[in-house]
Order: structure tokens, then C-alpha cells, then sequence
């Protein structure tokens, strides 16, 4: 049965094109996606991301758990509000999801995770928690809201109040806070994102979300949909999870080693697979392309290099680049001149550094 977010009613009287998105009814535009795109790029656009599920840890052990439980380590977070970007893995050290932890007391920490792998995210984190007598409480009871572009951060300071106000406008990245929003709204803000724009990802109570949307758009942030999402994450050189790793793919494999601690005397679930890989050298690597002349780089798509066969994981046409870009996995290697199938024409593509786009510009030698 498809689900929905408080907002749904809320999205369909603004005229949103809805899809199923991991059996959520979710709006992948409003109107034109590439307006919605360049509104986050030059100002600021806001994405109803209540399905995502927020997971509450609370417990004496919790720190230990979470040093059992991320690749990444906890014990990088020291001050109340800091926030980890962190893949959960298996013991064959494949990704189960990506998330992000924070720390808000020693014994209470909160994880958001992906919408598409709830289920099984609950089902291995409860089962891990169990030996470290760790309570596991899910909070569906949240809806989630991010507002991201350049003039994110001040537009949302300008709605709380000015206690709040002071509090949030100190937040560095990664590191979030319990305010008070206009009219007393509760919010649990966080100066993350899934775009490479400035801005927040706030978590507030779902009796209170449509009211939030509506201050905001009163404030002149533009509703955009998963499409926009997509591209801008993209050209972010932010991984998706299920396409661009699963189970079955390692971090090394996905472009993610900056997130594994490899720190003596923790032994997280899946080290030593990572390790056993690292050493026997990691086959795979995770590359961006370029596509100078027309076509659309798409999932799936074959690419062709002298290093062997790959495919394309994440494609899309870039906005921001008006071409488009991918991320690809081929065989370790000189790669030669890489080509990508294409209905059967294999049209050339080139190798570059991700990310594709920063604060709004084209990365140095994306485009030529």
C-alpha cells in the first residue's frame, strides 16, 4: 500500500506531479523540474523529505553500539549536536544504507536513514542492539523538511524567533539544534544536505509540517520535487542509495573510503572484509563522466574502457552544466578512452574528478 507524507494533500493543491518512490506517493516536480533545479542553485527550494525515517537510540551503551555498528567512528562526534555521515555495511562489507548519525546526549543518539530501505534498517539495527541493551524507537511521528540554496540559511533565520535565531545562525555544517520556530514550532535543525547548496534539513512534529511549508513559501522558497533532488544531488557527487551502492558493493567500490575509520581496536561489522579487500586490491572504482556532445547518460547503460567492461550507475542531463553526467563503476585500470553504449553507438565520454558542480559553479575542467 503506497504511503504518504502529511504534505501530500498539501502538494497536490500546488499541482504536483506524484510517483511512487519506494512505495511513497512523493511529487517529482510542480512544474518544470530544471526551474525548480536552478531555484535551489541561485536561491533557495524546499523538498518534502518525510519519508525518510528518523531513529532514536537511547542507552548507556549506545556509543559502543554505534562503534560496533558504522563503518565510520562515533567517537568523532564530542559535542552535543554534531552530526556523521556513515555507511552501515554487512559482514561482507557491502553498504546496507548510508546515513547520518547525531549525537545529542552520551546516551541518546538519533539516525536518519533512507526511506526505501526502512524495513530492513530496523530489522538489522534492533537485531545488533539487542546485545548492547541499546532501545530502538523509530519516530514517525516527525516529518522532515529541506531548504537548500544560497539564501536558504538566511531566509529560514529570518523565521524564528531571535533566541532561536542566534542559536541556529552559530550551527557549523554537520551540527544541528532544538529550536523553537515561528509560532512556537518545535524544530530539530540541521545545517545538512543532499544538493551542494548552503541550508538546513529540519525535523518537525507532523502536526505542525504543513504549517512550516506554508511560512515558507510565504518567505519565497520554491517547492521542488525528487526530480530536481536528483539532478542537484548528482552534480553534487552524492551517492544514491540502490543505485549507486547496495549490498553487494563495498565504499571503496562506491567512492566512499573518506568514510571508513579504520582505527585500532574497533572492530565494526564488516572490517574485516574491508580490510581482506583493500589488501587483495579493491576491483572496481567509481568515476564521474562527461558528455560533451548530445545524448542522456542513463542507469544501466554500458561503458566501454580498456580496463574492461562497466556501467553507467547514476546518469542525468545537468542543468547546471547543460550536459549531461554520471557516476559509473568500471574495472580498476588505465581506463584508455572510454566510450558508453548508447542504443548501440558508442559515443565517447570523458573521465572526470566529481564533484560535477560547487557552490553553483562547474568544477575546473568539467566543462570545455
Amino acid at each position: 500500500m503506497t504511503q504518504k507524507t502529511v504534505l501530500n494533500a498539501t502538494h497536490r493543491e500546488l499541482g504536483a506531479r506524484m510517483v511512487d518512490f519506494g512505495g511513497w506517493d512523493m511529487p517529482i516536480a510542480y512544474g518544470s523540474q530544471i526551474e525548480e533545479h536552478h531555484a535551489v542553485r541561485q536561491a533557495a527550494g524546499m523538498f518534502d523529505v518525510s519519508h525518510m525515517t528518523v531513529v532514536d537510540l537511547t542507552g548507556e551503551a549506545t556509543r559502543p553500539f554505534l562503534r560496533h555498528l558504522l563503518a565510520n567512528n562515533i567517537d568523532k562526534l564530542a559535542k552535543p549536536g554534531k552530526a556523521l555521515y556513515s555507511c552501515m555495511l554487512n559482514e561482507r562489507g557491502g553498504v546496507i544504507d548510508d546515513l547520518i548519525a547525531y549525537f545529542l546526549r552520551e546516551d541518546f543518539f538519533r539516525l536518519v536513514v533512507n526511506a526505501s530501505t526502512r524495513d530492513k534498517d530496523l530489522t538489522w539495527i534492533e537485531r545488533q542492539a539487542t546485545a548492547f541493551g541499546v532501545a530502538v524507537r523509530e519516530r514517525p511521528e516527525f516529518a522532515m523538511i529541506a531548504v537548500q540554496g544560497p539564501t536558504a540559511r538566511d531566509t529560514v533565520l529570518g523565521l524564528l524567533p531571535e533566541d532561536s535565531r542566534a542559536k541556529v545562525a552559530k550551527l557549523g555544517k554537520f551540527v544541528a539544534a532544538e529550536v523553537e520556530g515561528p509560532n512556537g514550532i518545535p524544530l530539530f535543525v540541521a545545517r545538512t544536505g543532499y544538493t551542494g547548496e548552503e541550508g538546513f534539513e529540519i525535523i518537525v512534529p507532523d502536526t505542525r509540517a504543513v504549517e512550516l511549508w506554508q511560512a515558507l513559501a510565504a518567505a519565497g522558497v520554491a517547492p521542488a520535487g525528487l526530480g530536481a533532488r536528483d539532478t542537484l544531488r548528482l552534480e553534487a557527487g552524492m551517492n544514491l542509495y540502490g543505485q549507486d551502492m547496495d549490498e553487494d558493493v563495498t565504499p571503496w567500490e562506491a567512492n566512499l573510503g573518506w568514510t571508513i575509520s579504520l582505527d585500532e581496536g574497533r572492530d565494526f561489522i564488516g572490517r574485516a572484509a574491508l580490510e581482506a579487500q583493500k589488501n587483495a586490491g579493491v576491483p572496481r572504482t567509481m568515476v564521474g563522466l562527461v558528455l560533451d556532445e548530445k545524448g542522456v547518460l542513463r542507469h544501466g547503460q554500458k561503458v566501454l574502457s580498456a580496463a574492461g567492461e562497466g556501467e553507467i550507475l547514476s546518469g542525468s542531463f545537468s542543468p547546471t552544466l547543460n550536459r549531461a553526467v554520471a557516476f559509473a563503476r568500471i574495472p580498476v585500470g588505465d581506463p584508455g578512452d572510454v566510450r558508453v553504449d548508447i542504443r548501440g553507438r558508442e559515443v565517447p565520454v570523458r573521465i572526470v574528478k566529481y564533484p560535477f558542480v560547487r557552490d553553483g559553479k562547474p568544477q575546473d575542467g568539467i566543462v570545455i
